[in-house]
């Protein structure tokens, strides 16, 4: 964590998975809780399956700063096959930790990340959304799988934040609502960390 209690995160998707949605959502649970934010994304060529990157900044107070995330404390990968293209450990903090949808454990993805030292978590957050919500949505469970290990908030916090935020957003869809919410819970119980 920097002065201010600024936490930085970056997310590494791909188009159509949700890492800007996730990273929004963490912006909103964020805010909801009384933080500084700010949540965005840059994008490549924007269509399906092209990789896209997005950050957040939460804060205790207000931050001035809106540039992307060079020196980021979390590094959120919510596709495992971005690991061979992208350099997803790039200026991460090795105080902080990268976050990975992968089936594998910690100790056996580490291989793949070129020497970083720092902490390892995993996460299944295919097997786990498809278990929740009947189809391949990995933001959810990687977005509470990024606010235990980084702690940016509690978890009761967390989970009344996004509750609303879901009832807000599908409003006409209350089974998604109940899908988004067991994704959460059922990730913040299983994310591993080396």
């Amino acid at each position: 964590m920097k002065k201010n209690g600024l936490v930085e995160f970056r997310w590494h998707g791909r188009g159509g998975q949700g890492a800007k949605t996730a990273c929004l959502l963490l912006a909103d649970a964020a805010f909801a809780a009384g933080k500084f934010v700010q949540g965005f994304p840059e994008y490549g060529p924007e269509r399906m399956g092209a990789p896209i990157t997005a950050y957040n900044r939460i804060s205790d107070t207000r931050c001035s700063v809106h540039c992307n995330i060079e020196s980021p404390d979390y590094v959120v990968v919510v596709d495992e096959t971005l690991l061979d293209s992208e350099d997803v450990t790039r200026g991460l903090q090795e105080e902080g930790a990268i976050i990975i949808n992968t089936p594998k454990a910690p100790a056996e993805i580490r291989r793949k990340l070129k020497g970083w030292k720092g902490r390892v978590c995993t996460l299944d957050a295919r097997r786990i959304s498809e278990e929740t919500l009947g189809r391949n949505f990995p933001n959810s469970p990687m977005l509470s799988a990024a606010v235990k290990v980084s702690g940016v908030l509690e978890e009761s916090t967390f989970m009344t934040n996004m509750e609303d935020s879901f009832h807000h957003k599908f409003a006409t869809k209350p089974q998604v609502v109940a899908g988004n919410m067991a994704a959460l819970k059922k990730s913040w119980e299983e994310v591993q960390a080396e």
